[in-house]
């Protein structure tokens, strides 16, 4: 399912709901520098908020990442990111919710990924690297797991997850956009000023203020950029 295909699924699965909107990006939709090729994607969802898919291959593709980012600014859902790396065979997938919402999100929402996870008890979390300052919104439902091998496994992971949070989507009422949209900013914003590995090579490669539009502007839908 990798390469093109977990971007395919994701945008069947939105198409199913809601109408998107493809953003043109310029020269920031594939930067290519030491080695490195990012590829970005933006859409606008009717209603919903913003989409990104960006994809990156470097080493001779001996390492690829692929992250899809949905922000809500139109309903009060978690903000949804959806990480895969693979690296000499070693694949990486984490999908994570943070709480960027207005009201608290009800447990039965939570529960559904719930079972999600426990459902791949057996695989190996990814070791965690310390403190950092979004655990305190990170939903602990949230998705972890390394392996080798294991690509099909982590696949369908990535997949349910997706569907089951587009699903919750679909049925949410409106809110606040400027209030909402306010919250999704100030998460990108700290997300870039504090940095971490992924930030950090991107602004080691492309400067601070293509970084800076790529990773606030174009990933999470933020304006002001």
């Amino acid at each position: 399912m990798r390469e093109t295909g977990f971007r395919e699924f994701i945008l069947h699965v939105l198409e199913q709901h809601f109408t998107l909107v493809q953003e043109d990006l310029g020269a920031d939709a594939v930067l290519s520098k030491g080695g490195m090729t990012f590829t970005t994607e933006g859409w606008k969802i009717d209603g919903i908020g913003h989409l990104c898919f960006m994809r990156m291959r470097g080493f001779f593709g001996l390492m690829r990442m692929e992250t899809a980012v949905i922000s809500p600014t139109h309903v009060d859902a978690p903000l949804f990111n959806a990480d895969w790396v693979k690296v000499l065979g070693n694949e990486t997938q984490i999908v994570e919710m943070y709480d960027t919402q207005l009201q608290p999100l009800p447990a039965e929402c939570g529960r559904v990924f719930e079972v999600l996870r426990e459902r791949d008890a057996d695989i190996p979390d990814v070791p965690s690297k310390g403190e950092r300052w979004y655990d305190s919104i990170l939903y602990p439902f949230s998705y972890h797991k390394k392996g080798k091998g294991i690509e099909d496994r982590l696949s369908t992971a990535a997949q349910d997850y997706l569907v089951s949070y587009v699903d919750q989507l679909a049925g949410m009422a409106a809110c606040d956009e400027r209030e909402k949209a306010a919250k999704v900013r100030a998460f990108a914003t700290r997300l870039f000023d504090e940095g971490g590995p992924a930030v950090d090579q991107v602004v080691k490669l492309f400067g601070r203020t293509v970084g800076q539009r790529l990773i606030v502007r174009h990933m999470y839908g933020a304006d002001g950029v």
